[in-house]
């Protein structure tokens, strides 16, 4: 007897044929002891397939959505699947049970795909341009559980495909066969099934508030993934066309940046930064009141500071796409976009620094342990890459060093040195970077040396499986690192800035939805901090909060925006204002 016929067949048959308008619809009862568990048994296995089934079809690609109402409507796509097997051969209808069990194992997958996106990056999974993410997840996966963890996640994640792509079909079979022993039956459920589906759908009933009774999400999920993919082919050429769309490309260099000749510019991203730093009533206190304080230590060393919000382009993660909108002045959400921008010769803000021949330029980058050749693009004289900064101590889970190790090697290597010109530096400050533990210690500043200091501190941190395993532990040492890194970047102005010091620090994005919550916004802070009160005076315009911390009210522009409006207010005074470049709307 075949599998295929063993899987839909009850345990009292043997195999032989008979007319299947009066198969017994189910095993009969009683009998002997061994035939009533093999009863239980096919009665179980059948159970657990139909429940599989219906579990890949009602499952959300959001965790958000994971209720009850979720799973108590009437689907539609069995109702067609049933109506369809009922009038095929016995051949075709094996064939096409397959590829529906096949298809359906590949809808699980994707909505699985689709939870973990929504949960770290906010959005769902890109077919056509997410599958280079997966390394990255992997990494994550190594500096968070180990390599053996990571190694144990990774052949999970592969076995479990290859059960639901093996599984899958085989559930489907089973209730196919269960269905055509009783077609009668098996028609008359389909037909009242399809009747109940299309009246709550035409009455618009609805189950618990605004969940319809009737659904077709799956069918309803394939084609908006069809939608992307047709939508992502197209962006590719839109994007093409609009790099080269730039108000500032013709520009000549004496005319660039003509505001801010002779200062000390450092543009600083600090990790994760997001609006629910400030906001979130478990995170906020102990983050404002870093800020609080350090507004205050500054004004005491001759520093002022103005601050709004910026809506980044990417959320949770993919760092590399809020950097390259923030410098770049477009709006670059996804990875196609960030190759194509990056081979081409769009005038990035470092670039502009660059063009004038006034400054030079440099990167601090210890996030990157390998050659990173984004480096010409921005236009940078100078990469210092993890590789280059002399660091001896440990790793902070994904974070290669503390942000003040960094920085001081920056004073060391740059900073600090006599130069013939002012410097501009694009500074990737990575402490507030998830999982958040173990984190590294604010220490004074004489003793950070080659940062072997740091291995005591290092070794008494929290292991990281336990805080991203406690949402409530992971928003507290989420605000840890956020105050860290803000107290790395605000000492080091005090301690090594001076009247041509002029600071533009943001938060790259947003937390990941387990801290920020689902749903939240992609608003970060930015901050501009100057000596120099004609640098602040260039953007009284702009509406933004005094001190470090914007309110709440301050004004949120979109991150693309500010590489044309920082060029403007920092060109000479009399130029006119520059058109910003065409992007796609804010999703």
């Amino acid at each position: 007897m075949s599998l295929f016929t063993r899987l839909h067949q009850p345990p009292d048959t043997d195999g032989a044929t008979t007319k299947e308008d009066h198969e017994p619809s189910a095993p009969p009862e009683g009998g002997a002891r061994d035939g009533g568990m093999d009863n239980v048994l096919w009665w179980t296995v059948t159970v657990l397939a139909a429940a599989l089934v219906f579990v890949a079809l009602m499952l959300p690609g959001n965790v958000a959505y994971f209720e009850a109402k979720s799973f108590l409507r009437i689907p539609a796509e069995p109702i067609l699947l049933a109506a369809l097997l009922l009038v095929l051969p016995e051949r075709p209808r094996r064939v096409v049970a397959v590829l529906s069990g096949v298809g359906l194992a590949l809808v699980l997958i994707l909505k699985l795909l689709d939870i973990g996106f929504n949960q770290f990056l906010g959005r769902g999974f890109n077919v056509v341009l997410d599958w280079g993410l997966l390394d990255d997840a992997e990494s994550y996966l190594q500096d968070t559980a180990g390599g053996a963890g990571a190694l144990a996640a990774v052949i999970g994640v592969v076995v479990l495909v290859l059960a639901l792509l093996v599984v899958m079909p085989l559930a489907v079979v089973r209730l196919v066969g269960l269905m055509h022993r009783d077609r009668h039956t098996a028609s008359r459920a389909t037909i009242v099934a399809g009747t109940v589906w299309i009246t709550c759908s035409a009455l618009g009933l609805h189950l618990i508030g605004t969940t319809p009774l009737a659904t077709s999400n799956t069918i309803g999920l394939l084609q908006d993934r069809v939608a992307r993919v047709k939508a992502t082919l197209k962006d590719e050429a839109a994007f093409a066309k609009e790099v080269d769309r730039d108000a500032f490309a013709d520009v000549p260099p004496d005319r660039l940046l003509t505001g801010l000749r002779g200062k000390d510019v450092i543009f600083a991203f600090i990790e994760s930064y997001g609006r629910a730093a400030l906001q979130d009533p478990a995170i906020a206190p102990g983050v404002d009141a870093t800020l609080d304080a350090a507004t205050d230590d500054l004004r005491e060393a001759g520093f002022s500071a103005k601050s709004g919000w910026l809506t980044s382009a990417t959320y949770g993660g993919s760092s590399w796409l809020g950097h390259s909108t923030f410098l770049s002045g477009l709006w670059i959400d996804n990875q196609d976009r960030y190759r194509t921008v990056t081979a081409g010769e769009r005038l990035t803000l470092p670039g502009a620094f660059h063009r004038t021949g006034a400054w030079r330029t440099v990167g601090v980058v210890p996030g990157v342990q390998y050659n990173w050749p984004e480096g010409r693009f921005y236009g940078l004289d100078k990469v210092y890459d993890s590789r280059d900064l002399g660091y001896q101590g440990p790793k902070f889970s994904w974070s290669t060093m503390p942000d003040q190790y960094a920085l001081t090697a920056f004073q060391r290597l740059e900073h600090g040195k006599e130069r013939d010109k002012p410097l501009m530096s694009q500074i990737i400050l990575t402490s507030s970077h998830q999982p958040w533990a173990p984190l590294p210690e604010m220490i004074d500043w004489d003793r950070v040396g080659d940062g072997s200091v740091y291995k005591a501190i290092e070794k008494a941190g929290k292991n990281p499986a336990d805080v991203f395993s406690d949402g409530t532990r992971a928003k507290k040492e989420y605000g840890r690192s956020v105050q860290y890194s803000v107290r790395s970047l605000t000492e080091f102005v005090e301690r090594y800035g001076d009247k041509d010091t002029v600071v533009v620090f943001l938060g790259d994005h947003q937390p990941m939805a387990r801290v920020s919550g689902n749903g939240a916004s992609h608003d970060v802070p930015i901050t501009i901090v100057a000596h120099d009160e004609k640098v602040l005076d260039r953007i009284s315009d702009w509406g933004w909060s005094d001190g470090l911390k914007p309110t709440d009210d301050a004004p949120v522009w979109r991150m693309d925006r500010f590489r044309n409006r920082f060029l403007t207010a920092y060109g000479p005074q009399n130029a006119a204002t520059a058109t910003p470049s065409a992007s796609p709307a804010n999703p």
